[in-house]
């Protein structure tokens, strides 16, 4: 986000009192920056192919509908992996021929569903191809159907997103004994199967790693293709994990970048005999994001000042959990909205859960905060405000889509109210609290 725009937004959140003692958390999207993203993803691969592109935005990235909405109308699709997902592309307007099924456990009942529709499928392991025989002898599909692979090339820094490890559980192990050949095998035998999918991982992966992958899927084809004598495999969807900068408001590395290393390491990729789909989704929305809290309290313990505001664990559950892989930057301002001003102080900004790791940063300078103040988690547009961790039955925040008018004023869109107390208790079974005293 816009530093200039992330200061009108954060002052406009308080003077339309988006953010008060009521609602001290409040999400904030800003709406020229999505679009802007949106735009250099397209530009990037138009830049190095003629070939059509489908880009689906990962859906798990922000599972929000009025989201989905506006990617959609910025001429994405949408990569789903779960039955809910595919729901919340569905109610976006997403053309069922613009949305990729991926996930490595999928029903039959879901499988059934997608091939009904058209939508693509990317299976992940033989006993899901075996399924799908069985559905395509049924009914011929109209759906584009294809097979994830895992190149085994190893893991970027963190762990937990790391895709083509030697044991990862997604799609087919290329380098194990005997599975290179059993692929091909299984193309051969599936006039139907047309399509090669990986995805080496995401955030903590540099880009050479993510060529790699890419690469070893291309050469894959390519063998495929030599084997049955024709272009079997006519699209490769070599998914996303573009990382994200979270240490500056640089846009490090950027898709353009992306996309020219593809076409410099693997040209044929680019030369308009493959299809190609991509899946970004952090890449796409985390810089546009801010996750906005009210300081309740400020207290100094060991001599280091603490600042308690309402944002932690819930909005920000892999910061907390692993906070040297997900740093998070802070902004301070005033209660009036007004960036503050003052020495840098060393100071913690923790989270009301009831535990001691509840902490969006530890010994951050900033200037000293007091009660009141307002802190901004910048760079929470992907995987934060969306994702919500019940911890301590806290509610979840409101998420507000913006624009800056010309004139400066602020307009904010409701994606999705606050959650309040009531509907904290319906969800919890309140509706029925002696269902487990009657035997």
């Amino acid at each position: 986000m816009a530093p200039h725009r992330r200061d009108q937004a954060v002052r406009a959140a308080v003077d339309q009192a988006l953010l008060t003692p009521a609602a001290p958390v409040a999400a904030l999207l800003d709406l020229a920056g999505v679009r802007a993203s949106a735009a250099a993803l397209r530009a990037a691969f138009a830049g190095v192919t003629d070939a059509p592109v489908l880009h689906a935005f990962a859906v798990k990235a922000c599972p929000l509908v009025p989201v989905l909405r506006l990617l959609h109308e910025e001429g994405l699709g949408a990569e789903v992996a779960s039955p809910g997902e595919l729901a919340l592309a569905r109610a976006a307007g997403v053309d069922p021929a613009r949305i990729v099924l991926d996930s490595p456990a999928k029903t039959p009942a879901e499988l059934r569903e997608a091939l009904a529709l058209g939508i693509a499928v990317n299976a992940d392991n033989p006993q899901e191809l075996a399924r799908l025989d069985t559905l395509v002898a049924q009914t011929p599909a109209r759906s584009p159907l294809g097979l994830r692979v895992n190149p085994q090339i190893g893991g970027g820094t963190i762990d937990a997103l790391s895709t083509a490890t030697t044991t990862s559980k997604f799609g087919i192990a290329l380098r194990d004994e005997g599975a290179r050949a059993r692929v091909v095998r299984a193309f051969l035998d599936r006039p139907w199967l047309t399509r090669l999918h990986t995805h080496s991982g995401s955030q903590g992966m540099p880009l050479s790693l993510l060529v790699a992958g890419v690469r070893e899927a291309y050469e894959l084809a390519e063998e495929i293709n030599a084997a049955a004598g024709r272009r079997q495999v006519d699209t490769l969807d070599i998914g996303g994990g573009l990382p994200v900068n979270f240490a500056s408001d640089e846009d490090t590395p950027t898709f353009a970048e992306y996309a020219r290393l593809l076409a410099a390491e693997v040209p044929g990729l680019f030369d308009g005999r493959y299809g190609l789909v991509t899946e970004f989704g952090r890449s796409l929305l985390a810089r546009h994001g801010t996750v906005l809290a009210r300081v309740e309290y400020t207290k100094t313990s060991g001599s280091r000042p603490i600042a308690i505001t309402h944002a932690g664990v819930q909005v920000a559950t892999r910061t907390v959990y692993d906070p040297a892989s997900w740093p998070l930057r802070i902004a301070a301002y005033d209660a009036a909205g007004e960036p503050r001003t003052g020495p840098a102080v060393d100071q913690d900004v923790a989270g009301p859960a009831c535990f001691a790791g509840d902490l969006l940063a530890v010994k951050r300078p900033l200037p000293l905060l007091e009660p009141g103040d307002v802190v901004a988690a910048l760079d929470t547009g992907a995987y934060y405000f969306a994702h919500h961790y019940a911890y301590n039955s806290l509610t979840r925040p409101g998420v507000y889509g913006f624009t800056v008018r010309e004139d400066g004023s602020v307009r904010f869109a409701t994606v999705r109210e606050p959650q309040t107390v009531a509907e904290i208790v319906a969800e919890a079974g309140g509706g029925h609290p002696d269902v487990l005293l009657r035997g």
